[in-house]
């Protein structure tokens, strides 16, 4: 009975020293040993194995990358200006041993530098900055959350602001400036829109006038050949009837005549103005002149046959 007892007895007491000496840790922590109270070593995932009821486990840290909530907070701008802002840090602990004895209470640490550095960050720029150069406060507020981190053995990999909220009166204030901007593109694009309506208007009617007097031009110059080839004509036929009057045919004289008489009577039958012609009681000079043009036909016929 008493072998029995004992033989429980060492049973129940090396599954103890079992369990204490072993620990299974698992993905995504890292736990740390301590010895007495002492850091001793830091354990990281899967099966490992300490000494028993001498050794005892820490902390057990969270070594994934995790997303911390920034409360919002009122914070004044350059230009007193009164803004809400909230965001979100990302960090990863890297070294377990320094988050768990370098620093109490790891998240809060990290929240309380975070809402500090964003006062800081917007608190050097204007109302208009803040709202347009979010990427570059971003920037700014992970260099700084990362340096001051680095001894906790912490890493800020991201730190982005979610909201910016100005004031109500400045949203409207705001509004209210860009529609003006707005009627004001409206108006300058209509005035150019009329500049360029007249610009080329005038670029139009001065092409149509240059094209018109180039036209008139042509149709002078024309008119001038015209002219200049009817002088020659009539010139040419006074010479020859002028020839032919001293060769002694007074016939040519007689159809010079005749022709400008008949042309004279043609233009006054075919003017629009006239509505009744009178003529001359002495027709015979008028049949005169046809017989003297018939004569004429005649004798030139006659000489050609000669």
């Amino acid at each position: 009975m008493e072998s029995l007892i004992f033989l429980i007895a060492l049973v129940v007491l090396t599954l103890a020293v079992i369990a204490a000496g072993v620990k299974t840790v698992p993905q995504g922590y890292q736990w740390t040993v301590e010895r007495f109270g002492r850091y001793r070593t830091t354990l990281l995932p899967g099966l490992n194995l300490i000494v028993p009821f001498i050794d005892a486990i820490g902390r057990k840290i969270n070594v994934q990358e995790t997303v911390l909530e920034i409360p919002s907070q009122s914070v004044i701008t350059k230009d007193n200006a009164s803004v809400t802002v909230d965001g979100i840090v990302f960090y990863q602990v890297l070294q377990a041993a320094k988050a768990a004895y370098e620093v109490q209470n790891l998240q809060g640490a990290v929240e309380n530098m975070a809402l500090t550095n964003i006062r800081t960050a917007i608190g050097a720029l204007d109302l208009d900055e803040t709202l347009s150069k979010r990427d570059e406060i971003n920037d700014r507020l992970l260099h700084v959350l990362d340096a001051a981190t680095q001894p906790w053995g912490v890493k800020i990999t991201r730190v982005e602001l979610k909201d910016i909220s100005p004031p109500a009166n400045v949203v409207a204030s705001m509004a209210m400036q860009l529609t003006a901007e707005r009627e004001r593109r409206a108006a300058i694009l209509t005035a150019e829109g009329i500049k360029q309506a007249a610009i080329l208007k005038a670029e139009g009617e001065k092409q149509s006038q240059i094209l018109a007097a180039e036209g008139r031009l042509v149709a002078a110059n024309r008119d001038a050949e015209a002219r200049e080839r009817l002088a020659n004509a009539e010139a040419e036929a006074t010479r020859a009837v002028s020839k032919a009057v001293e060769d002694g045919s007074v016939q040519a004289l007689n159809y010079f005549v005749a022709q400008k008489y008949v042309d004279a009577l043609n233009q006054l039958g075919h003017s629009p103005n006239v509505r009744l012609m009178l003529m001359p009681m002495e027709m015979s000079s008028v049949v005169g002149a046809i017989a003297g043009i018939a004569e004429l036909t005649k004798g030139a016929v006659t000489g050609e046959a000669k």
